[in-house]
């Protein structure tokens, strides 16, 4: 184990006070895994599973992003075309290949053993998440190996592991968590190398290991979200050049090696697309999507600077309180090599991430690591801070109770049913928020922290496991495209109008036409085993051009729902052709 380089100097540690201390169990599991790294690894793993798992698998498509990642990759197995990237004809270039080419070897290899309705699952879109996300985890405990002690490291890792936001991301089949995971890989390298040069090692001959894991990271940093994993390390290593007046420590990055790789990594897809699209992919990635955010509020995504501070308080929970109880000492350690390092990794970046007027809540995600090695670094020495910010500790409780009585809320209203099997999982939630509440103070911080994790794991078994599955009316997608399968004739084919989220696409089948009322009355003229989806803004149109062309038609089902995405009510009536007249 590396040694701990980050040691603040807070004075000597006070003695613990004399009190009943619940949750001692908790603290007992972590002595028994701290004994070795496999144990910690196995515990981090079955701990990422117990958060990510619920919802995994029975949480419908989520519109919109997940949805056209998914159809895109979809398409990807239907055609065998690996290159180019298409949501039905249209192209989507606005990230590389990388998510895909993830996504499809899962489905294949689902496909392969046998799985019925393989394409359609949207569980197996989501496993890279998944894997990203539990490697995120075990990679922040590596590179927190690097700070702190191994149990430093297993809190670094519960901190992120625990995170709202990363139980999320884990849980949509996108980019962001196995992003996370190359970001954090790189970043632990680095870190490596860098703290290796300020204890002043023989740099004659550097290790291989560290400089293989940092351009490999990188590499597929690039394939998944193009460019945005230099920003990370270009503004660190700015940076700390900067505050040492050096960056003679780059040289042990191997960088020509290293350049060379990950152009090896690259390149073949890189001339792939632009020998099929020329200058498109570059122009719609960079120029499209990835300039535009700096200068306008993306697809109604604007936000002033400040905005990820204040969501930090919610989507880091339950590390939230800790980072404020910790600031003080973390600010006083900041020019010693660990805590100087962690933090040009977070503050450049995040300054940049507020002043980019485009601001989506998981953008700031691969800074989360940073943020909870510094906590385990203060953490472990106890001097956190005792001032006002102590009261933070009321975030344990008030979060599982806020979003508790949100969703199932939220669930009641829209499902007019009291979604039973939440309950339990809230109630524990709220007595381990409640302890990790009232066992706070200087000398328990980690033990009210391990009873806020386990608050974290309660909470997603209910929202995620029973309450958002359960609220159908969020996805008509699901109940239109499960509709369709109960039709008796063969190869149905749908038109939809009016409603036309990537979801629907993805469950009711590549071919299904986007149009508008008018459109789908033609569509349904023109042969049998043919449907209408039209939303009820759209029937009046279809109603006239159905009366026009002499259509008969029967409403075969109606479907009332919700679309979250446009943040309106909707009715979609199916409709089935009788021929004409």
């Amino acid at each position: 184990m590396v040694e701990s380089s980050y040691q603040p100097r807070f004075g000597a540690p006070r003695e613990p006070k004399n009190r009943v201390n619940p949750g001692r169990g908790l603290v007992t599991v972590i002595d028994f895994v701290t004994v070795s790294h496999a144990r910690a690894i196995a515990f981090l793993v079955l701990t990422a599973l117990l958060m990510f798992l619920p919802g995994f698998f029975n949480i419908p498509p989520i519109d919109r992003d997940e949805a056209r990642f998914a159809q895109a990759t979809k398409q990807m197995v239907e055609t065998g075309d690996f290159v180019d990237i298409r949501f039905q004809n249209e192209v989507r270039y606005k990230k590389p290949v990388g998510i895909y080419w993830l996504q499809a070897v899962t489905v294949e290899t689902a496909s392969s053993l046998g799985l019925p309705r393989a394409q359609v699952r949207i569980w197996l879109y989501r496993v890279p998440s998944l894997l990203g996300a539990i490697g995120a985890v075990l990679a922040t405990y590596w590179t927190a190996l690097a700070f702190v002690t191994r149990r430093g490291a297993i809190l670094a890792g519960l901190l992120l592991c625990g995170s709202v936001l990363l139980g999320t991301e884990a849980r949509l089949a996108k980019t962001d968590a196995m992003l996370l995971f190359t970001v954090v890989a790189a970043m632990g390298a680095l870190a490596r190398v860098y703290l290796s040069w300020q204890r002043g090692e023989d740099p004659a001959r550097p290790p291989w290991t560290w400089p293989i894991i940092f351009w490999t990271a990188m590499a597929g940093g690039v394939l998944l979200k193009g460019p945005l994993i230099f920003m990370f390390v270009l503004l660190t290593v700015g940076t700390l050049a900067i505050l040492d007046r050096s960056a003679a420590w780059l040289w042990r990055l191997r960088p020509v090696w290293g350049l060379i790789w990950l152009l090896v990594l690259v390149l073949p897809w890189f001339v792939a697309i632009f020998w099929r699209a020329g200058d498109t992919f570059f122009a719609d990635s960079v120029g499209g999507d990835m300039l535009s955010k700096l200068t306008s509020g993306q697809e109604s995504h604007g936000a002033i600077p400040g905005t990820y501070f204040l969501l930090f308080w919610i989507t880091f929970w339950p590390g939230a309180p800790l980072a404020g109880m910790a600031a003080p000492a973390i600010w006083r350690a900041r020019r010693e090599p660990g805590a100087q390092y962690l933090l040009a990794w977070l503050i450049p970046s995040w300054i940049v991430f507020e002043l980019i007027i485009t601001k989506l809540p998981h953008y700031v995600l691969p800074l989360y690591p940073a943020i909870a090695i510094l906590i385990a670094g203060t953490l472990e020495r106890r001097m956190l801070s005792q001032s006002w910010l102590v009261k933070g500790a009321a975030w344990w409780f008030a979060i599982p109770a806020i979003a508790s009585v949100i969703a199932v809320v939220g669930a009641i209203a829209l499902t007019r049913q009291p979604v039973f099997l939440a309950w339990p999982f809230v109630a524990i939630a709220l007595i381990f928020g409640l302890f990790a509440w009232w066992l706070y103070d200087d000398h328990r911080a980690e033990r009210s922290l391990l009873n806020a994790v386990a608050a974290s794991l309660f909470l997603g078994a209910a929202i995620y496991g029973v309450v958002l599955p359960a609220l159908t009316p969020l996805f008509p997608s699901t109940e239109i495209a499960r509709a369709l399968r109960n039709v008796v004739c063969v190869g149905p084919k749908a038109a939809a109008a009016g409603y036309h989220e990537p979801s629907l696409v993805f469950m009711t089948g590549t071919s299904t036409l986007l149009t508008d009322g008018s459109g789908a009355a033609d569509f349904l003229s023109h042969g049998s085993c043919r449907f209408a989806l039209v939303e009820s803004r759209s029937e009046r149109a279809f109603a006239q051009r159905a009366e026009a062309i002499g259509l008969r038609y029967n409403a075969f089902r109606r479907i009332e729902g919700y679309n979250f995405s446009q943040g309106k009510a909707i009715s979609v009536a199916i409709f089935r052709s009788e021929g004409t007249e």
